[in-house]
């Protein structure tokens, strides 16, 4: 087989698929792929050459693809495996991998960090791989969200160093061997998968068996044994923790470094955690203490992670959170930053599985705002489920709460007496905090 041969990506607009297209595209391979949605992601893909189409055809597959038999097909379990594309590369027996397949071929023989966990891969991912790359490493970082320092989600200086979020959906994650592991939560997930909380935690304690105890980078208090770090607990800890001018400041220190005064917005006591597990790692690659402050002090954040897009006249955050964990930790946050201030979430349910198995949980965590705002539930990967509906998260007792259409809610949110709007969620939610700011910037102009 040719060193150059053809790619496909099914599935290809995808966070963590487009990371991988692009490092296939920079190492001189023709891409191409499908994705039901078109999107900014894809579009940049096709800046840089790929070949993408959204329709689920025979006759949109590019011949350079469909007429090679060397076609390496990557697919991630997220698309439903009944599209026509899946069926003929499977018929024609082409080559198809899965997207952690390959990434654990692309990372064997190098130093590979592995992030893993429920909630928190992504920041600490592209927290520690702007420490590396801010301290002068090689590396390469295959991360889940959009670096804002660089605008992309493929990061790439050189290879001496692999940097990939290790994904559990559907156990994905069991694929690699990476030489390092950063854990940092076992929360239940994805039980259509697990089925149960302990069976998420076994395939975590299965998949840090995978490095030597003192390669794994675990979050104070979790059933693992390595290396802990936390908040004022841990081998690694953040300590003397304030909030000031819209900075959170803190300590790091371990038996052999103490840093002091270290400067951030990225914000929460959540991100602190993340940021507590990226400095742990990168101590062990040599990172200086000067290196480490001033990188976390650049850090400009994740797109989608506590974003603040707007100011004034409304405070508006856009947010990934998708997990009662996750909304929970927002809510902490918002309620430390704005202690006086009343808080709207518009939230969007994310996969109908999600919903029913933690419903009592969303309902707890979304209940502690003043205002809740619901949208449909985004299906992505599946298909309805009877009685599974966003009403089944409201609190009855909860005077300010409804489920709307898409189109009703910025009116909604430019006439709520609330003074933070929070838009929470995994699907496309981010196209309504769009508008939403869009509005009110038009309404300052007039």
């Amino acid at each position: 087989m040719s060193t150059k041969y053809p790619i496909y990506f099914i599935g290809i607009g995808g966070i963590g698929m487009s990371s991988l297209a692009q490092f296939f595209i920079k190492n001189g391979h023709t891409v191409g792929g499908y994705d039901l949605n078109l999107s900014e992601i894809t579009e940049k893909l096709n800046d840089l050459g790929a070949r993408i189409s959204n329709n689920d055809s025979l006759k949109s597959i590019p011949d350079v693809f469909k007429k090679n038999k060397n076609t390496l097909v990557i697919y991630t379990p997220a698309v439903p495996q009944d599209l026509a594309i899946i069926k003929f590369f499977k018929k024609k027996k082409f080559t198809i991998k899965k997207r952690a397949e390959v990434l654990g071929e692309i990372s064997n023989g190098k130093k590979c960090i592995a992030v893993a966990g429920t909630h928190g891969k992504t920041s600490t991912s592209v927290l520690l791989s702007h420490i590396l790359l801010e301290s002068g490493k090689k590396i390469t970082s295959f991360v889940g969200g959009i670096y804002e320092n660089m605008k992309t989600n493929f990061i790439s200086n050189g290879n001496d160093i692999v940097i990939i979020e290790a994904d559990e959906f559907d156990k994905s994650f069991m694929h690699l061997n990476p030489d390092y592991i950063v854990l940092n939560s076992m929360d239940s997930d994805h039980l259509d998968i697990y089925g149960s909380h302990d069976e998420v935690v076994s395939t975590y304690k299965q998949f840090s068996k995978k490095v030597k105890i003192e390669n794994r980078y675990v979050r104070y208090g979790l059933e693992i044994k390595g290396r802990t770090f936390g908040i004022e607990k841990g081998e690694y800890k953040i300590s003397n923790v304030s909030f000031l001018d819209d900075k959170f400041f803190f300590d790091f220190e371990s038996s052999k470094v103490k840093i002091k005064q270290i400067s951030t917005n990225f914000y929460g006591k959540h991100n602190l955690l993340n940021i507590a597990a990226a400095i742990s790692v990168a101590l062990k690659f040599d990172c200086s203490a000067n290196d480490i402050i001033n990188s976390i002090k650049t850090f400009e954040g994740i797109s989608r992670r506590f974003s603040i897009k707007l100011k004034t006249p409304k405070i508006i955050i856009d947010d990934y959170a998708h997990h009662p964990k996750e909304i929970d930790a927002v809510y902490d946050t918002l309620t430390e930053m704005y202690p006086k201030s009343r808080k709207l979430v518009v939230f969007q349910p994310h996969l109908f599985s999600r919903t029913k198995d933690f419903a009592n949980e969303f309902k707890s965590s979304l209940k502690k705002f003043d205002e809740i705002i619901l949208l449909k539930i985004y299906p992505a990967r599946e298909k309805s489920i009877e009685g599974i509906v966003s009403e089944i998260l409201l609190d009855k007792e909860h005077h300010f709460s409804q489920v709307l259409d898409k189109n009703r809610v910025p009116e909604k949110v430019i006439q709520s007496k609330s003074d933070v709007v929070v838009f929470l969620g995994a699907g496309d939610i981010y196209k309504i905090t769009k508008e939403v700011v869009k509005k009110f910037k038009n309404l300052k102009s007039v």
